[in-house]
C-alpha cells in the first residue's frame, strides 16, 4: 500500500487537514530599516494596506509603514506562530505585548474572542532584515471555542531539538514545537522527546489528539525514520518547502511539495544527495476534531449563527478593546525578545537566541 496518499503544490498558504485550519509561509527579504523601523525603500508602487505582490521579494502585507497585521480580531480557534528568521512584536486586547524570533513560537487561544496585531520592524539599518515564519490555525472543539483568550511563549532555547547522525555523519534536526518524538527502538515510548506545554485549552493539550508539530532538517543523502503515529485516524502531512528532494517509503517528492501520508505506519525520509542542499520539511499531524466548520475571515465557529453572533459581539464589545495608542504598535529599536503577559508576568531575552535544547 502507497505511503502517499495525496501530493499538491506549495505556494504561501498550505492545504490543511482537521484538527487544521490553516498555515502560511512567509518568507520575506526586507531592506534596511529606518530609524522608525520602517523599510528604507519606495512603497510607491504597492498597494498599502493591501500589499501581497511580493515586489522585490516582499511584502508590507496590511502594514502602512511597517510591515505586518495591524490590530484584527479572532475567535473560536488557535494560532501558532514560528518565527525563523527575524522578528514579530505582538500586542493584543489583554494588555500583552511580546517580541519573539529566532527559533521562539507563539501559541494563542483567541478563544471567545481577542485582537492582535503583528508587526515585523526593521531592527537593522545596515543589512537586510530577511523575516521566515510559518503561522498554524489550530481549531478548537465547540466545548473549548469560548474559554478565555490564551497565549504562552515556546522560547527556542526551550524548544527540543533532535539530531539523529547516519553512518557517513550527515545529519537530521527535528525541532519538537508540539507533541512528542518517539524513537523506533522503545516501542514503550519511554524515551520521547516532548514538546513545551501548549495553552490549556488547546486540542493540543489533550493525550488522544496525537497533535505534533514538527520541523525537520536533513543533509544532502541523510536519512531518518519517522515513527507512526499513535492514533488509528491520525491525520498527518508533510510539506517539503526548501531543498531537492526527499523518498518517502520509496515514493520521490520535490521540495515545493506537500504529501498527504499514512500516518498508521513508520515513513523511512531519504534527503536528495546533491551534496548543498538537502531538505527541510514541515509536519502537521492530529485526530481530527470531527465537527462541524463554519469559518468566515478572523472567526472560526460551528454554525453560521455563530459567526454572525461573533461579529455582532465584537461590534459591540470590541472583544475588550484596544489599549494600544496606534493599530500597528512595534517595541522599539533596543528591545530584545520578551513576552509581558496580562497577569504581569515578564519573560526577557537578547534578540541572539540561545542553541535549542538538543536530545
Amino acid at each position: 500500500m502507497a505511503s502517499i496518499l495525496q501530493t499538491f503544490q506549495l505556494g504561501t498558504q498550505w492545504p490543511t487537514l482537521d484538527p487544521f485550519l490553516f498555515c502560511a509561509h512567509h518568507l520575506d527579504d526586507y531592506p534596511n530599516g529606518t530609524v522608525e523601523l520602517e523599510p528604507d525603500a519606495s512603497l510607491n508602487s504597492r498597494n498599502i494596506g493591501q500589499d501581497f505582490d511580493g515586489i522585490d521579494g516582499w511584502n508590507m502585507y496590511h502594514g502602512k509603514n511597517v510591515p505586518g497585521f495591524p490590530q484584527h480580531p479572532h475567535r473560536g480557534f488557535e494560532t501558532i506562530t514560528y518565527v525563523r528568521t527575524g522578528v514579530c512584536d505582538h500586542s493584543d486586547s489583554m494588555g500583552a505585548t511580546a517580541r519573539f524570533g529566532s527559533g521562539d513560537t507563539q501559541w494563542m487561544t483567541a478563544g471567545k474572542g481577542i485582537v492582535h496585531c503583528e508587526m515585523f520592524p526593521m531592527l537593522n539599518r545596515d543589512e537586510k532584515n530577511p523575516l521566515e515564519l510559518f503561522q498554524i490555525w489550530l481549531n478548537l472543539p465547540a466545548v473549548d471555542k469560548m474559554v478565555d483568550p490564551y497565549f504562552t511563549m515556546l522560547w527556542s532555547h526551550d524548544t527540543p531539538t533532535v539530531v539523529e547522525a547516519g553512518p557517513d555523519g550527515q545529519l537530521v534536526d527535528v525541532t519538537v514545537i508540539a507533541g512528542s518524538l518517539a524513537s523506533q527502538d522503545r516501542a514503550d515510548g519511554a524515551d520521547a522527546v516532548t514538546a513545551q506545554a501548549p495553552p490549556p485549552n488547546s486540542w493540543a493539550a489533550r493525550a488522544e489528539a496525537d497533535l505534533a508539530i514538527w520541523h525537520l532538517r536533513f543533509d544532502p543523502g541523510a536519512s531518518w525514520t519517522m515513527p507512526a503515529a499513535t492514533g488509528a485516524d491520525t491525520n498527518r502531512i508533510l510539506y517539503a518547502f526548501t531543498g531537492s528532494l526527499v523518498t518517502i517509503n520509496g515514493e520521490t517528492i520535490e521540495a515545493g511539495t506537500g504529501a498527504v501520508v499514512d500516518a498508521s505506519t513508520a515513513l523511512e525520509l531519504i534527503a536528495g544527495d546533491d551534496g548543498v542542499s538537502g531538505i527541510e520539511i514541515m509536519v502537521l499531524q492530529g485526530r481530527p476534531i470531527g465537527e462541524p466548520v463554519a469559518r468566515y475571515g478572523p472567526f472560526v465557529m460551528n454554525t453560521d449563527a455563530e459567526i454572525r453572533q461573533a461579529f455582532a459581539d465584537y461590534k459591540r464589545t470590541e472583544f475588550g478593546g484596544w489599549p494600544w495608542p496606534s493599530d500597528d504598535p512595534t517595541h522599539g529599536s533596543e528591545e530584545g525578545r520578551f513576552a509581558h503577559h496580562a497577569d504581569g508576568k515578564l519573560e526577557h531575552f537578547g534578540l541572539d537566541a540561545p542553541r535549542p535544547a538538543q536530545a
